[in-house]
């Protein structure tokens, strides 16, 4: 599990900033439409879904749980495309679908977190990340008939702190692959 996340810190660097971008958008843009937020959504769930399938694909042979990483990323991915096919869908049919995406990947940042625990220090970041999506999807699920304007804050600020723990952890992983070359297995 330590060589899929040190070989792949760029990946969490990435999603953070991705997931910054998008807290940052539903803050300047507090009256989105829902079609634009279903849109934003959506390529933000693909690209997490992508980057997560391809560490559980690149990691196959050294990790007996690389599946699921290759779980989490096909259901991003299916919610994403399901926002693509169907921007029409109502607020309480997007919020469950965020609730359900942010308690499903929050869940498995906490068991790849505790897999991690052994290995190196730091990892509660990324258990930090998923106990926020976990409470994030259960409070989306709590009041789904909140206003649009509250929501879209609570997505942005969910967006903007998700964005900043996995940002911060893939730095640090980062630093892992740089003290510790050992670690991470030479490119073929």
């Amino acid at each position: 599990m330590l060589v899929v996340f040190t070989s792949s810190w760029w990946a969490l660097v990435l999603r953070g900033i991705l997931a910054l971008l998008f807290g940052v958008l539903a803050f300047l843009w507090p009256h989105i439409t829902l079609t634009a937020l279903v849109f934003l959504f959506g390529a933000y769930a693909l690209v997490d879904g992508v980057f997560s399938i391809i560490a559980g694909i690149k990691t196959h042979a050294e990790n007996k749980r690389w599946w699921l990483l290759l779980i989490g990323g096909v259901l991003s991915i299916a919610a994403g495309a399901y926002a693509f096919i169907v921007p029409a869908m109502t607020a309480f049919i997007l919020l469950v679908l965020i609730a359900a995406w942010a308690i499903v990947t929050g869940a498995f940042q906490v068991a790849a977190a505790i897999q991690l625990r052994k290995h190196i220090r730091g990892e509660w970041l990324l258990a930090l990340s998923g106990i926020i999506s976990i409470l994030f999807g259960a409070a989306l699920l709590y009041n789904p008939v909140a206003g649009a304007l509250a929501v879209v804050w609570l997505i942005g600020a969910y967006a903007v702190m998700d964005g900043i723990l996995l940002l911060a952890f893939g730095i640090k992983l980062r630093g892992l692959v740089r003290s510790l070359p050992q670690v991470v297995p030479t490119a073929v």
